[in-house]
């Protein structure tokens, strides 16, 4: 059974002539993931570009996004987000196709092998869904997302972060954050 709303941060990132602004959503009240889009696009009905950042219970990351107002693509961090609560479900619901395997989209390190394993960089156990390469044409290709969200301690909030600064609105999410 799917569980009930849980804690979130959900920040719009907007683009307009390369200009990006940046706004908190509520979600309170949505039915599906296409009211969510709406929500999306009623931030800047004229925006060239249209992101979401939806963060939850410092476990689960879905970035969304909308090229002037159209196309919805979704990915999210982990798949088991749809199970445990009502807005994973709404947001990763309808989601059929399964990201690049983790393990094909991160990069063998070409360390030399100790006597003893060390522990992996990574999180094997999450599986990721959706669009993978929904930021590619922003410079943030699938491997490097898939490689964020598999780190082992890095939080929605530090893969966020770390996106949108490379996207060039960090700042602004960063704002959001702190008011």
């Amino acid at each position: 059974m799917v569980g009930g709303w849980v804690s979130y941060f959900a920040a719009a990132a907007v683009r307009r002539k390369d200009k990006w602004t940046a706004a908190e959503l509520s979600l309170g009240g949505v039915a599906d993931v296409e009211d969510v889009a709406d929500r999306l696009r009623d931030v800047d009905p004229d925006a060239d570009l249209s992101l979401l950042f939806v963060e939850s219970d410092d476990s689960y990351l879905v970035i969304m996004r909308l090229d002037e107002g159209e196309d919805l693509r979704v990915f999210g961090s982990d798949s088991i987000f749809a199970a445990e609560s009502r807005l994973g479900a709404l947001l990763l619901g309808d989601i059929e196709a399964p990201a690049l395997e983790i393990d094909d989209a991160i990069e063998p390190t070409t360390e030399p092998v100790e006597e003893e394993p060390a522990p992996r960089a990574v999180e094997p156990d999450v599986d990721p869904v959706g669009d993978a390469d929904l930021l590619a044409d922003l410079g943030i290709g699938s491997a490097a997302l898939l490689h964020l969200c598999a780190n082992e301690g890095m939080l929605p909030s530090d893969v966020t972060a770390e996106v949108t600064q490379g996207l060039g609105c960090g700042d602004e999410i960063e704002e959001l954050r702190e008011a």
